[in-house]
């Protein structure tokens, strides 16, 4: 601090009349660096006072003396941490990192003029305030002190509530100029009985950008409609900006009707096909994989096809173990490790013949995991010489006459008095 209290006078001396740079020459320091102590002289003296009594150091000084007063302020309370120690009913407050300072600032204090809805050279939006272009609060007023910065963000804000007092007034100005134009928020959440404000979900709004491919041109997001209409965001993020949305309930292309009854018996007519096709797929495979199982021939020692066995079990997932261990008749899981244990079990007590099945068929398992199931079995077939196509037609044929089954009412039984 007493470096800083020393260029400053230097800089106020009338005779001879320094520069920064000129200064900086001198002492063979940085512009940068002069500029960044002649900060700590304006820091507020709640954050002087900290740095003098070393609960925060030059880093966090450096960072903050870049701020408004007010935000300094904020920014020292978010130097720290508190914590309970369990030595006593009061936090203890522990220093953060520079780092988490410098978050905080970027997060909370700094905003990104390119992004400001509002026209930042309009002296008269909040003449109070005037042009940001004429600010010496944005970060691209003083490059010496920002230069890092600017180089990675671009100009910014330090003030946020002078940028929110002209967000303000430019939706007001916005507003004025167009009274049909439509408030919305992208908030979640509702808004106020009697707020003129849209929520989400009571719009569209209409994207500006091209649709990617035709299933995405689809979509009704980047579709207008003669409903559409300009809208001003007045909450959530991006407050300020224009969008173009369809806030008209009765629209077919953005709020289509509800689904009908018919509608809705259609898609489960729908649903139930697609059940019972997945149903009868799964029947076929499980057939053709006994099938195959049965073509297998006994070669290796019972010792090999343990041994190859019980690694591929460590491979399989759950569902496939059960898959496997209904193959084989075991359908219960035990309590104490669940089905792969009690197939280990079986497996263990297996005869030759017994593993050799359960080998073809825990590869294929395995193999329609990561390739096309359908194709896999085929060709599982084709090989140990199994008709997979008589075994469809044949699950076919017995899922139909379930449904038959199903459809044909039941003779009604009758009751038989009993002999008083």
């Amino acid at each position: 601090m007493e470096e800083a209290e020393g260029y400053k006078r230097l800089l106020l001396l009338t005779e001879p009349t320094d520069t920064v740079e000129q200064i900086a020459a001198k002492v063979g320091k940085n512009p940068a660096y002069i500029t960044a102590r002649l900060k700590l002289t304006e820091l507020c003296d709640e954050v002087t006072a900290a740095f003098y009594q070393n609960h925060i150091g030059v880093g966090h000084a450096l960072l903050l003396a870049k701020l408004p007063a007010d935000q300094q302020r904020a920014g020292l309370t978010a130097c720290f941490k508190e914590v309970y120690t369990g030595g006593g009913d009061k936090p203890a407050r522990l220093l953060l990192p520079v780092r988490n300072l410098r978050f905080w600032i970027e997060s909370n204090v700094l905003l990104l003029l390119k992004d400001a809805p509002f026209n930042k050279r309009d002296a008269q939006l909040v003449p109070t305030a005037g042009s940001c272009a004429d600010c010496p609060k944005r970060t691209g007023h003083n490059k010496l002190l920002f230069g890092d910065d600017l180089g990675r963000q671009g100009d910014q804000c330090t003030d946020p509530t002078c940028y929110q007092s002209k967000v303000d007034a430019h939706i007001a100005k916005s507003l004025a100029a167009k009274p049909e134009l439509v408030q919305i928020s992208t908030a979640f959440g509702a808004q106020k009985e009697g707020s003129p404000v849209l929520p989400r979900g009571k719009y569209t709004a209409i994207r500006d950008d091209r649709p990617k491919s035709k299933d995405e041109a689809k979509r009704p997001e980047f579709k207008e409609c003669k409903f559409t209409t300009e809208a001003i965001i007045t909450d959530g993020t991006d407050i300020g900006t224009i969008h173009k949305v369809c806030a008209n309930a009765s629209c077919p292309v953005h709020h289509p009707k509800q689904v009908t009854k018919n509608d809705d018996a259609k898609w489960k007519a729908d649903q139930e096909k697609q059940r019972r096709e997945q149903a009868i797929a799964n029947t076929v495979g499980l057939r053709v994989l006994t099938a195959i199982g049965s073509a297998v021939p006994v070669r290796l020692m019972k010792r090999d096809l343990l041994s190859i066995m019980e690694r591929l079990l460590l491979l399989m997932d759950e569902s496939r173990v059960e898959m496997l261990a209904r193959q084989h008749g075991i359908r219960q899981k035990r309590d104490d490790g669940g089905v792969k244990k009690t197939l280990s079990a079986f497996v263990r007590r297996a005869d030759e013949g017994t593993l050799s099945r359960m080998l073809v068929e825990a590869s294929i398992l395995l193999a329609v995991t990561r390739g096309n199931p359908t194709v896999i079995l085929k060709e599982a077939a084709t090989v140990y010489k199994v008709d997979a196509e008589a075994i469809t037609t044949k699950v076919k044929q017995e899922f139909a006459a379930k449904e038959k089954a199903k459809k044909t009412p039941q003779p009604a039984t009758k009751a038989v008095k009993k002999a008083a």
